[in-house]
């Protein structure tokens, strides 16, 4: 122990968020009592958070190879090949916890985190999304969290120059004292031109690039590893401060030195700081590390070895640069104003050692740093199978038009237009689709290729049955890009979940995966990135399990791509896929008739691939003007939000199943989707279904100005639009 450290005691263990048996481990992998700075450093590395201890046993299941990716799990992101020697480059992370204390810096440094780990790879980034999940409305603290997050959001993404496309936004008590902000970015880069942060050569400086580091955000990732209970206000010294102009500059500086052949590796400090990115570069390429803290650029005075190496400061890198560039590349550093330091090198020890002013502040096997974390195979048992709701059983309260007006106006389908005009969703240009409808779409550099681009997770289906709603996830953001017309390619997850000491918890997750799993192996759509953010738990409540999928997908032509807005009176309207009224976890049991109950409906992946593949050609082929997939709210809503979307009627004169009205139209039944067709197409698209021998039924056709269902009175489309887009600006404009 050093002089003026405190000295190693069980409770210090403890609030370093190890237990004794974790401890014990240290004890016999190192041989003696660590340091106060190497316990800090094993508390980094070893928490849930950086090291998924609870959920890296089962992720390994999870399929993450095919011919166009290039990069899977296991670097800052996930890559993969989309043609003409460019790659797309993307990942989702969660900041649940920050946000939760300090919503509108914890969302903030968020988005700050995941354009990091994109650009750190060698990639431009060219669009956010988000999936974000908030308590119920009436919720003391709801407003404040929804206003802060989302201010935080629009402040980093609209600061740092990069549009904000997409996303998610749901409300539900179990949110009430965890909230969820998962980000995700999009970038792009040269296939030959991908950066990665295994460290190789013996005697390589290590330098620091990017902000200063001060004492903000240390024992982030420890405490994003933790339940919240008493005391949750008092971890605010644990959230990070974010400047998105500093991470502009970063992101010039890293790309131009990228380009003038000056990186060896090269690694976002992220979750654990310091601590975390320079082991990982080191064991990755097999070499020990020696840093010299002196040397650390702080914004504060008299910093310890402990809190530098903990520190999760914003917008910095840790790089292992070719020696010959370095006046080059710290020339391009100061030139964007940003700091520059030599604060090691490499060297063939296999050891991670840390000074201070000559002082050995710790001195570890870098390997075992990570290998050695534990990995715990926890006890889990599977979700209890919910029985399955029949149509015939479930009694409409009400009319079907006054069902749908009501569900338009709830907080779970109602226009989440007030959250993304804060953000700006056009900057750069090359925005196609916006946000509003099935998948985002931007432009490729010049065109005509476009990336498509979708969060989406339906938590109480994962809550009913977490392997059907793991499979429903992935299923849904494949049936979002197909219905603009693009390819989908690959996903990357944000796994969030309750605490996995809890086996029903710890079932819910290892479901989810295996669903997760089937999905994508079905659809041939592999997972390249991920995160886990576990222990999303209040006072014993955890949130509903929410595995957040993030799909992207290429498009040839983005000139081709469709969105929901039936826009040209006179257009026939089809359903492609069968309707048998699945009401079991649907919105309308829930949100109409009070019965938050039942089995999900089951996901056919077969289905699903033959109806995207089938939907694609159409869109390719140029025979749709919109297409919509059937989800939430069932095929009255997605019908609504065409008609609104358009500001034009549509008129049903047919109905595609014999089943009872408040089912046909509310029901949730999987690969559906809603095609508005020319005339001219419609025997096209007939004689196309009847040779892959799908389920097509023509429904009626766009016109007028309301909404007109079978035997129910028409929905004027001006009170369907009010009654959708009122109630968030209504709600966020409430006296506190």
């Amino acid at each position: 122990m050093t002089a003026n450290e405190p000295k190693i005691t069980p409770d210090l263990v403890a609030s370093h968020g190890l237990k004794p048996d974790e401890y014990q481990r240290i004890l016999e992998l190192i041989g003696r009592e660590p340091t106060f700075t190497e316990l800090g450093i094993f508390s980094a590395m070893w928490n849930e958070h950086c090291s998924y201890k609870s959920s890296r046993l089962h992720l390994k299941g999870l399929p993450t190879k095919a011919p166009w990716v290039i990069q899977g799990p296991g670097e800052n992101a996930g890559v993969i090949d989309i043609g003409d020697g460019l790659a797309a480059v993307f990942k989702m992370e969660s900041h649940n916890h920050p946000s939760y204390i300090e919503p509108y810096q914890g969302a903030g440094t968020g988005v700050g985190g995941i354009l990091r780990d994109v650009f750190t790879m060698g990639a431009r980034p060219i669009a956010a999304l988000n999936a974000l999940r908030f308590g119920d409305p009436e919720h003391p603290k709801t407003r404040h969290l929804v206003a802060g997050v989302v201010a935080g959001i629009g402040g980093y993404g609209n600061s740092f120059g990069v549009p904000t496309v997409g996303g998610q936004v749901g409300f539900h008590t179990r949110y009430d004292g965890n909230c969820l902000v998962n980000a995700m970015a999009v970038g792009l880069a040269r296939t030959d031109g991908i950066f990665y942060a295994k460290a190789t050569g013996i005697g390589m400086p290590i330098v620091y690039l990017g902000s200063k580091t001060g004492r903000d955000g240390i024992h982030g990732a420890t405490m994003a590893s933790a339940e919240f209970g008493e005391g949750a206000e008092e971890k605010r010294p644990t959230v990070q401060v974010g400047d998105p102009f500093a991470e502009k500059l970063l992101l010039e500086a890293c790309l131009e030195i990228m380009a003038g052949d000056c990186v060896n590796a090269i690694q976002d400090m992220g979750a654990a700081g310091l601590t975390c990115s320079a082991v990982e570069m080191g064991a990755k390429g097999d070499l020990g590390i020696e840093l010299h803290l002196e040397n650390v650029p702080c914004r504060e005075p008299g910093m310890t070895a402990y809190e530098m190496m903990l520190s999760e400061s914003q917008e910095r890198m840790l790089m292992v640069l070719k020696p010959e560039k370095e006046e080059e590349a710290k020339a391009i550093f100061r030139k964007w104003g940003l700091d520059f330091a030599v604060i090691g090198h490499t060297t063939d020890t296999l050891r991670f050692v840390v000074k201070l002013n000559g002082e050995v502040k710790a001195d570890l096997p870098i390997k075992e740093l990570g290998d050695e974390a534990p990995l715990y195979d926890r006890p889990h048992v599977p979700t209890p199978k919910k029985p399955v709701i029949e149509a015939a059983s479930v009694t409409a309260p009400m009319s079907t038009s006054k069902a749908l007006m009501k569900l338009m106006a709830m907080p779970e389908l109602c226009s989440k237009r007030w959250v993304y005009e804060q953000y700006d969703s056009i900057i750069l240009g090359n925005t196609v689709q916006r946000p509003g409808g099935d998948a985002a779409v931007v432009r490729v550099e010049n065109g005509p290729k476009g990336l498509a681009m979708t969060s989406d997770v339906t938590p109480r289906y994962c809550e009913a049955d977490p392997f059907e709603g793991g499979k429903q996830a992935v299923a849904e953001t494949y049936r979002n890009l197909s219905a603009v017309g693009a390819t989908p390619l690959a996903i990357t997850d944000n796994l969030n979940f309750g605490n996995p000491e809890k086996p029903e918890t710890m079932g819910q997750l290892v479901g989810c995966i295996r669903g997760i799993g089937e999905a994508c192996l079905a659809l041939d759509y592999p997972v390249v990135s991920g995160n886990v953010s576990l222990y999303n738990e209040t006072h014993g409540r955890a949130i509903l399990p929410t595995p957040t999928i993030g799909g992207v997908g290429v498009i040839a032509d983005f000139t081709k791509s469709v969105g929901i807005a039936a826009k040209i009176a006179g257009d026939v309207v089809f359903v492609l896929g069968k309707t048998d009224g699945w009401l079991g976890q649907s919105v309308y049991l829930r949100d109409i008739c009070g019965r938050e109950e039942g089995a999900p409906p089951p996901v056919d992946l077969a289905l699903e691939k033959r109806h995207g593949e089938f939907v694609r050609g159409l869109i390719g082929d140029g025979l749709l003007n919109a297409c919509h997939d059937v989800s939430d709210g069932g095929l009255a809503v997605s019908l609504a939000e065409m008609a609104i979307a358009a500001g034009l009627g549509i008129t049903v004169d047919a109905v595609p199943n014999e089943v009872p009205a408040h089912a046909l139209w509310f029901g949730e039944d999987q690969a559906r989707y809603v095609l508005v067709v020319p005339p001219a197409h419609v025997e096209e698209l007939a004689t196309r279904a009847a040779g892959a021998g799908l389920f097509l039924a023509r429904i009626g056709e766009t016109g007028g100005n309301a909404l007109t269902l079978p035997g129910d009175e028409p929905m004027m489309i001006k009170d369907l639009s009010t009654a959708f887009e009122s109630w968030l600006p209504a709600y966020m404009a409430r006296a506190a």
